[in-house]
């Protein structure tokens, strides 16, 4: 677990309880801590709890994660998951069933989009091996701009060029353009 950064917590909850206008006993009433707990707290001198910092984040009306990225419980990747499951649970226009559908498919993308980055590592831009010494298969299909286009010896794939030459399409070498 990361360590807890209590300095630069204090003083981001101080600056969230001024913001909302809040004493520091108005806050520590709302958030059912003391006084002298909180303004600790604020002042670097303890470690809250997950628990407190929940009840803090409740009273202050901001999220929970926020303050555990502040502490360092969390990081802000795990924050930002977190909170878009939280939106989608909070909707009212739409019904259980309908949140779950949504959070299997967040879940399915978030475990595809890791994969395509681990199987893109090694990898140079042409999707080949990093090798450099390996060319794509004639006839193979080429990836581009995220689609998939078929390349044949027909010329019937995206890479048509206009500079005169022709292309053979019976297999025979294609002629030079002339000049």
């Amino acid at each position: 677990m990361a360590s807890l950064n209590v300095g630069n917590l204090g003083e981001y909850l101080r600056e969230q309880r001024r913001n909302a206008q809040l004493s520091l006993r108005q806050l520590a009433d709302a958030a059912g801590v003391s006084n002298p707990y909180l303004s600790q707290i604020e002042r670097g001198l303890r470690k809250p709890s997950a628990d407190i910092l929940q009840q803090l984040a409740k009273a202050l009306r901001i999220s929970a994660e926020t303050l555990y990225v502040q502490a360092g419980m969390l990081d802000e990747r795990e924050r930002e998951e977190l909170e878009t499951r939280a939106v989608i649970l909070a909707d009212p226009s739409i019904n259980e069933r309908q949140k779950q559908v949504l959070l299997q498919i967040y879940e399915s993308f978030r475990k595809e989009n890791a994969l395509d980055a681990e199987s893109t590592e090694g990898m140079d831009a042409s999707g080949t091996e990093a090798s450099g010494t390996e060319a794509p298969e004639i006839g193979a299909p080429v990836k581009a701009s995220g689609r998939e286009t078929g390349t044949d010896a027909g010329g019937s794939g995206s890479s048509r060029g206009s500079s005169g030459g022709s292309r053979a399409t019976d297999g025979s070498a294609a002629t030079p353009p002339s000049h």
